[in-house]
């Protein structure tokens, strides 16, 4: 669908960074760290997110005095000027205002540009005085019912700052043929330095040092990811859709609590996890706002729709392993009963032909083979979650350890005999491409599969070579093939790269390309193309697919 010139996305380029050397010539120092004074007064870039055919959300974060630094609470309430443009150097501005900001929502912005055209190209910026902001690429969404060719989406997930740099990110904002990006979760991450990180190396620090608890220190988190150029290149470069997984908070999150949360040490589980939402909502593109509603459905003509799930704030607690008889009590959720009808109720709707669902844990089935070596099952568990059954990993974190709710949405889509569904994932920190069976005892002899999975890899988190500590397509390998045998349902799985993914949808098939770093832990590290899967129309199955996308 995205039908932006090569010319277009060399020409916006050099705006972006025009606009953004202008911005610091007015307001600070060329290579000062935006979380400290004098880095200038857009030094945490702009972003864009969920494109509507008539209206994009738009985003950034001003720092009007040296004392306004992120989660400071320090500074003064600014006006901020905003602009819509058909063109990179803005001489056909088709829309503008202004929006209030300050230290009560950390002097971020958010605004809804509307009256747009749908299936559109824009670029936008902001202004505080004198200083003017990067300059952004968006796109709206098709009309509603508009027939659409072809969507391509960046899909990444668990992007850790400590673990490396998100040269992923580089790599997805340099190619300009991007719709929007899909990011499935763990954006930022909540340790201390020396808690989580590269093969237990901390590449760059987070900051605060420490582990994040509090609204303050969401903020500052939340700012010092910003500061990330790859990251700041992407966001300008298409708009975001997002939803969170467990690290926005804390590890292993669910309603009432979390693994990594520490009741009266760490306060209340409800005040960690409103502070987390105000942040998250502050510092994100995404039409969210405290006390709403994350997930949600945005379409694409009638090519796509695309449901965003949460799964962190309405799951019940996760059952204490694989043995317990609460993975298939019918009484917890994974989603929440309201989210649940939501789903169901997308995924029978008439309407777009492709039901995307965006998804932060994985749905497919997954049983570890006990014939691995002690120390392939200890990093297996590791990577799962830490949980066993008679000392088989077992992930109780995802839909494995709420069975009625997964069987529910099976059963569903079985019954009402709904095709195109793909579920996007990304948490594992792995590639995998896998069908989801009607029924895993009699799949694949006599079983249908009702729908797809496509996970993506980590950005930088940790992968099973980087527990075992071994080189990659070594010592994993053999883990991937057990898990493949023991899991025919599971078609493609990479246990060790870091990267992203492209996925691109038609009327024929969807297809996920992965992407793999050179080297996570260097700046400037390469990407190749690993694999690619398509899922075909009405089959509900992954196969493989040559080549790379054009």
């Amino acid at each position: 669908m995205n039908n932006f010139t090569r010319r277009q996305v060399l020409r916006s380029a050099v705006v972006v960074a025009a606009a953004g050397a202008a911005g610091t010539a007015l307001t600070g120092t060329a290579g000062v760290p935006a979380s400290a004074a004098g880095a200038g007064a857009f030094g945490h870039g702009v972003a864009s997110g969920d494109p509507m055919p008539d209206s994009v959300l738009l985003w950034t974060r001003v720092t009007p005095s040296p004392e306004a630094l992120p989660g400071s609470g320090l500074g003064p309430d600014v006006s901020v000027g905003w602009e819509v443009a058909a063109d990179p150097d803005f001489r056909k501005v088709v829309a503008r205002g202004t929006a209030n900001t300050g230290a009560s929502r950390d002097h971020t912005v958010k605004v809804i540009a509307g009256r747009l055209a749908p299936g559109t190209s824009y670029w936008y910026r902001f202004t505080l005085g004198q200083s003017v902001s990067p300059v952004g690429r968006t796109r709206s969404a098709p009309a509603a019912g508009a027939p659409v060719d072809r969507l391509k989406f960046g899909v990444v997930s668990c992007a850790n700052w400590q673990a490396g740099y998100f040269s992923s990110y580089r790599h997805l904002a340099s190619r300009g043929d991007l719709d929007a990006v899909l990011h499935l979760g763990d954006y930022l991450y909540e340790y201390g330095p020396g808690e989580y990180q590269a093969r237990d190396v901390v590449v760059r620090p987070h900051e605060p040092a420490h582990e994040m608890t509090q609204l303050a220190h969401y903020r500052r988190r939340h700012g010092q990811y910003k500061t990330d150029t790859d990251l700041q290149a992407l966001h300008a470069a298409a708009p975001f859709i997002v939803t969170w997984d467990d690290h926005e908070s804390a590890n292993d999150a669910w309603k009432g609590g979390a693994e990594n949360h520490t009741e009266g040490a760490e306060g209340a589980w409800s005040e960690r996890f409103s502070a987390a939402h105000q942040a998250y909502a502050e510092w994100m593109p995404v039409r969210y706002e405290p006390g709403g509603q994350i997930y949600r459905r945005l379409d694409f003509g009638s090519l796509a729709s695309l449901s965003m799930l949460d799964l962190r704030t309405y799951r019940d607690q996760q059952a204490a392993n694989g043995t317990d008889g609460a993975v298939s009590d019918p009484a917890r959720t994974i989603t929440g009963a309201a989210q649940m009808d939501w789903l169901l109720g997308n995924l029978k709707s008439a309407g777009p032909q492709w039901k995307l669902v965006g998804n932060p844990v994985m749905i497919a089935p997954v049983r570890v083979p006990s014939t691995l070596s002690t120390a392939e099952l200890a990093g297996v568990q590791k990577l799962m979650g830490g949980t066993s059954i008679s000392g088989v990993p077992y992930n109780v974190d995802q839909w494995d350890g709420y069975e009625a709710d997964r069987n529910r949405v099976v059963r569903h889509l079985r019954d009402n005999a709904v095709k195109d569904t793909v579920f996007l994932t990304g948490d594992i920190h792995s590639g995998w491409a896998c069908d989801i069976p009607a029924d895993p005892a009699t799949y694949p002899a006599t079983g249908d599969s009702v729908a797809a999975e496509l996970v993506c890899t980590s950005v930088t988190s940790d992968n099973l070579d980087d527990i075992l500590n071994v080189p990659p397509r070594t010592g994993s390998v053999a883990v991937e093939n057990a898990i493949k045998a023991a899991n025919p349902h599971v078609k493609y799985l990479d246990f060790d790269s870091h990267g992203y993914s492209v996925l691109d949808v038609t009327a024929a098939g969807v297809r996920m390309d992965w992407y793999v770093l050179t080297e996570r832990t260097a700046a400037g590290s390469g990407s190749t193309l690993s694999t690619s899967f398509n899922v075909q129309t009405t089959t509900g199955k992954v196969t493989p697919a040559q080549g790379g996308l054009a």
